[in-house]
């Protein structure tokens, strides 16, 4: 007899994790090459090789699968730890984010911002991702400097998770400008400092 917290078996043929991949990788090339408006779920099947039904069964519709492709490119956790010096730990910080930022493609990025401004069902999808993600980033560097008597203003990790990616992303992909050593400590020392201490 099954415990009442089993799952009951599933039927049919398992779900194939190399359909999934295609799916999600075809999503993010075809984002990238056509942006948001022009995609659709049949171009998706197709150059995933895969048939239309295949992608509904998983997703109920573009915004869902689009924010899937997104979650699936997800980095890990920033390698950052409590050093007792918060000047050095947001350096760290930002060189992370800044990097991972830069990693991304101009024309992805482009095509999710355009498309958050036209489907309400993506920005929520999106919005939602990038809280979660923030929320991952920040924690355990804040905790920490707040359990070591750090002066931070109330709500620091939110507004840093607001703040410095919104910086990084106009410096890199509007101004077109490298987030070099330099700038990166102008941004910790004459931006976020400030703002993040409470005086």
């Amino acid at each position: 007899m099954s415990g009442a917290g089993e799952a009951s078996p599933t039927r049919g043929r398992p779900r194939d994790s190399g359909r999934d991949v295609a799916i999600l990788d075809a999503t993010l090339r075809l984002l990238t090459e056509v942006g948001y408006d022009q995609l659709s779920i049949e171009a998706v099947a197709t150059r995933a090789g895969v048939g239309k039904p295949t992608v509904y069964r998983r997703y109920v519709g573009k915004a869902a699968l689009v924010a899937a492709a997104v979650e699936r490119r997800a980095v890990d956790t920033p390698p950052v730890t409590w050093t007792g010096d918060l000047r050095e730990v947001l350096l760290e910080l930002v060189r992370w984010l800044a990097r991972q930022i830069g990693e991304q493609e101009v024309g992805l990025l482009g095509a999710l911002f355009a498309g958050m401004r036209s489907d309400p069902e993506l920005a929520a999808a999106m919005r939602r991702i990038l809280r979660r993600d923030g929320a991952v980033m920040t924690e355990q560097p804040f905790r920490s400097a707040t359990q070591s008597g750090e002066p931070l203003v109330p709500g620091a990790a939110g507004l840093f998770a607001e703040i410095a990616p919104a910086v990084i992303v106009h410096r890199l992909v509007f101004a077109g400008e490298p987030c070099d050593q330099r700038f990166l400590a102008h941004l910790v020392d004459d931006i976020l400092l400030p703002l993040l201490r409470r005086r």
